[in-house]
């Protein structure tokens, strides 16, 4: 059918009436179908009305937050005066209706700001840090419950809860986690759980044993503010990982027999370093790589027989400098022996001691702390055996050159290291 844009045939006459009354329906349905598509005034209306819900939602909103948060503040008006039970009950109505209303309320309107604690819950619209976190945490402990509690369980279980541990046990827990190793960054994940948590990972005696157990028992925290600040902030080695040093350069080879070529060698080795707490430490060089090497050093009881072991101690210069001095050699092993059919052992002939003396620049770089080490010193010490009557039995010491060879030693954490805690710190 051929229509026009008033949708009226062309035909004349000969149309039939049926086909009319369908085109009048398809000309009314287009014009009711255009003016929908237009903005209009029910346009309009429609849209108030959806802005007109939204305010009216946000309306209920705001007024279930401020019945919520009169409920908490009278809650903790009951506790603080000790009736317990009706202040469970107001705490109850008002996460039932704000769930989260305990991190929303303005703490400064509570009904008695002259408590102890109240400066810790200034009014802030925003976001806002808390100076002291610990006496935050400190002070809602106390407010939720009036026998002060580590943490408590979120779901009824038959199983006895971690919060029923005396404080005493809890604590020697922690100390586990810290372990021998000193494994302050499992601590410190460890506080991450809830505020009880964290402020068991804060107790001072814990980083005061850490502290001790690093810089020996003569250190004090002078002049830090806390153990904390000064295990963090005071230059140290890390023990969690290893110090790892790649060095390559080319070599000249022997020329060939008929003088045509001189082959050129391209050189790569390793230097490692493992720092124990206790002050012990262990080194070694070597061409293999760290993904073969590293998992062999977790251990002072490696079977790796090119390892040094030795001791190392902190220095601080004039300059402001954290140096460290490591003093290694080969691990001396009596050797055992078959004789006539029958096992004993033998004293070896003395052999000449020799031990290597370096000398360290502590140092951080990127956001790491303390993960570089500059080599300042290296030194061989041999003393001679007293068979060798020509040596006179006198040291000899061999300084080398710190030159371009002997590039920074850098650390890297390995996980298995502290994976598994052999004592309590």
């Amino acid at each position: 059918i051929n229509m026009n844009s008033g949708g009226v045939a062309e035909e004349g006459e000969d149309e039939n009436p049926d086909d009319s009354h369908l085109q009048l329906e398809l000309s009314a349905f287009r014009a009711q179908w255009m003016s929908e598509l237009l903005p209009g005034p029910r346009y309009g209306e429609a849209k108030r009305r959806l802005l007109g819900a939204a305010d009216q939602k946000r309306r209920q909103e705001l007024a279930r937050e401020e019945e919520a948060r009169e409920l908490f503040l009278k809650a903790v008006e009951e506790e603080q005066s000790g009736a317990v039970y009706e202040a469970i009950k107001y705490y109850r109505r008002a996460m039932q209706l704000v769930p989260d209303i305990e991190f929303k309320i303005n703490y400064n309107r509570s009904p008695d700001p002259d408590r102890v604690g109240g400066t810790y819950l200034a009014e802030n619209e925003g976001d806002c840090e808390i100076d002291d976190l610990l006496a935050y945490f400190q002070h809602q402990l106390t407010l939720q419950s009036s026998t002060l509690k580590i943490c408590e369980h979120e779901v009824e279980t038959t199983q006895v809860h971690i919060s029923a541990l005396p404080t005493e046990v809890l604590m020697y827990i922690f100390r586990w986690v810290v372990s021998c190793d000193l494994d302050l960054r499992a601590l410190e994940q460890l506080s991450l759980v809830c505020r009880g948590f964290y402020i068991c990972a804060r107790d001072p005696e814990i980083w005061r044993l850490a502290c001790l157990k690093v810089w020996g028992r003569n250190c004090t925290k002078l002049p830090f503010s806390s153990w904390r600040e000064m295990f963090l902030e005071k230059p140290r080695v890390r023990f969690d990982g290893v110090y790892i040093s790649k060095t390559s350069y080319i070599r000249q080879g022997e020329e060939s027999l008929d003088g045509f070529y001189r082959a050129w060698h391209q050189v790569e080795y390793y230097r490692y370093l493992r720092f124990f707490p206790d002050g012990q430490v262990m080194m070694l060089t070597t061409p293999e790589d760290p993904l073969s090497t590293v998992p062999r050093l977790r251990s002072r009881s490696t079977r790796l027989e090119s390892v040094l072991f030795g001791h190392y101690r902190f220095s601080q210069d004039t300059d402001n400098q954290t140096k460290v001095y490591v003093v290694v050699a080969k691990r001396k092993e009596e050797k055992a022996e078959y004789q006539k059919s029958r096992f004993c052992r033998r004293n070896p002939v003395p052999e000449a001691e020799h031990s290597f003396h370096v000398g360290l620049q502590l140092s951080s770089g990127g956001r790491q702390r303390f993960n570089k080490l500059v080599w300042i010193h290296h030194s061989f010490f041999q003393r001679a055996s007293p068979f060798f009557v020509q040596v006179n039995g006198k040291t000899v010491v061999t300084a080398f050159d710190v030159d371009k060879m002997y590039t920074p030693l850098f650390f890297a954490r390995v996980k298995s290291y502290t994976a598994f805690s052999d004592r309590p710190l």
